[in-house]
């Protein structure tokens, strides 16, 4: 029986769980005000503060760390990899903290992980990091020699409901062939092929979501940036935090947005189905990644708890195939899962390196 610390630093919260094997012990985040976050000047600062969050929540509920048998963190940003376990070494701890591509709170994930776990001399790993890149070559291509597509999704989640999909399926996830689609906040697509994410939909490229825009039509968007109404930092706020659901209906909240339905609402109604229309336009051309020939469409998320969303989606996407519904964002036990198998022998740590 292994116990195992999983970690997930968030922008403005610190997630926390201790697994025995595939049981929850407990599972608990600790939310962290803005009041709180602004002392500090940079992601990096906040090294102690988060530390502390993490064993506040272990000692709250009586857990030695002395008990554990592995610790595992949210990956960082860091370069391409692909999925999977990488063990948290000096030279991955260095990088987060000297050199990231970008500065995000997951970021800080790995090094608390390499801090604790060294005193404990146990191991420590990260699982399907951000940065997951498998893409295939033909995917690369935008269309502008100048912009190279990128692969920037929800893989964590995504591969975790993957591997579900596929034992439900009584396959191999090595063997599977799914399209997922991860509804959130932001909302990001992706193609699975004898275990390896091909091909994807980013949330600047694909549907809307609460409060992401999705795709926009280029020319109009060139001429936004150039109109001189908003700086370069107030469109990506826009595009990433004010349009969607919040753009058009001044909420985030799909529950909120179908009790307006509810009520009779013409414009909600119409934004939610053109949210669903976008949802299945974008499953339906990943579809063509796989040439049709799909194990099951995978549905998760916290969208995917809506039956009102289920329903029409399914309605949209069942000509596929299967559609397997796996709502929620299950990342704690994710990471913990991941790391179970590598300490089983059933998965191999790779060995992070920058060259």
């Amino acid at each position: 029986m292994y116990k195992i610390l999983s970690i997930n630093p968030g922008s403005t919260s610190t997630k926390v769980s201790v697994y025995e094997d595939e049981k929850k012990l407990f599972d608990e985040t600790i939310n962290h005000s803005e009041k709180d976050l602004n002392k500090f000047e940079g992601i990096q600062s906040q090294f102690d503060f988060r530390k502390k969050a993490i064993l506040t929540i272990l000692d709250k509920n009586n857990f030695q760390l002395i008990d554990l048998g592995a610790i595992v963190s949210r990956g960082g940003i860091l370069p391409p990899l692909k999925s999977g376990a990488y063990k948290i070494n000096s030279t991955m701890v260095d990088y987060l903290v000297n050199t990231p591509r970008d500065h995000h709170a997951s970021n800080l994930g790995a090094v608390i992980a390499y801090d604790l776990s060294k005193n404990l001399n146990i191991p420590s790993y990260i699982y399907d990091p951000i940065s997951v890149d498998e893409l295939v070559d033909v995917a690369r291509f935008s269309g502008m020699p100048e912009i190279e597509r990128e692969s920037r999704m929800h893989t964590l989640n995504m591969r975790a409901s993957a591997i579900k999909a596929a034992k439900k399926s009584n396959k191999k996830y090595e063997d599977s062939r799914f399209v997922v689609a991860h509804l959130g906040g932001g909302t990001t697509l992706s193609v699975h092929k004898e275990g390896k994410v091909v091909d994807i939909l980013s949330d600047d490229e694909g549907p809307f979501s609460p409060e992401r825009s999705g795709g926009l039509p280029g020319r109009n968007l060139v001429d936004l940036c150039f109109s001189g109404k908003y700086t370069k930092n107030e469109i990506k706020k826009n595009m990433r935090s004010k349009s969607g659901l919040e753009g058009y209906l001044k909420t985030k909240d799909l529950r909120k947005v179908e009790e307006l339905i509810e009520k009779g609402d013409k414009k909600a109604k119409l934004v939610f189905e053109a949210m669903v229309y976008q949802i299945a336009k974008g499953i339906g051309q990943l579809a063509t990644v796989l040439d049709g020939d799909i194990d099951a469409v995978v549905i998760t998320g916290g969208m995917a708890f809506s039956k009102k969303l289920e329903k029409m989606l399914k309605e949209k996407i069942s000509f596929l195939g299967e559609v397997i519904m796996l709502p929620g964002e299950e990342e704690m036990e994710a990471l913990t899962l991941g790391g179970l198998r590598v300490l089983k022998g059933e998965e191999e740590a790779k060995e992070f390196t920058l060259v």
